[in-house]
């Protein structure tokens, strides 16, 4: 019988980051790479720790996360009105439910919630009255301009 050895089950095509990464840049290598943790290496190259999806949820509080969604993503880009979206974070993860008028609006606000800075997940449960993706791409198919399209 064949005794297995780390060689036989490690990755070689290992993803590092700099000790001075941005937070957000770590966030997007580690969904890239499908992993929960990479090295973190100096200038050198040398090895000087791990970072890992738990340690950069505890980065940032959840009320601060949940401020940052209301505040930027809700109130200042996309104008809602308070009370119409629910907006809940626990360990990174950031829920919205409530209702908003257009669908297109929906899409922007899961997209946006991404966006912040320890945003591990978001779970969009809105919903919209009107569906206006179809305007929006039967209006790129026939907008002209002085006959140029």
């Amino acid at each position: 019988m064949r005794s297995w050895q780390v060689r036989d089950v490690m990755s070689t095509d290992v993803a590092t980051v700099q000790d001075d990464t941005p937070y957000r840049e770590i966030v997007d290598v580690l969904m890239q790479r499908h992993v929960s943790a990479v090295p973190v290496v100096d200038r050198f190259q040398h090895v000087v720790g791990v970072v890992s999806e738990a340690d950069l949820v505890h980065l940032r509080s959840d009320a601060e996360i949940r401020h940052d969604v209301v505040q930027e993503v809700l109130r200042r880009v996309l104008a809602v009105q308070d009370g119409l979206v629910q907006v809940t974070v626990h360990d990174g993860v950031v829920r919205l439910s409530g209702r908003l008028d257009r669908k297109t609006s929906v899409e922007i606000a899961g997209r946006l919630a991404a966006q912040v800075s320890g945003v591990v997940q978001v779970v969009n449960e809105l919903w919209f009255d009107f569906d206006d993706t179809q305007l929006v791409e039967g209006w790129s198919e026939r907008s002209t301009f002085g006959g140029i399209t």
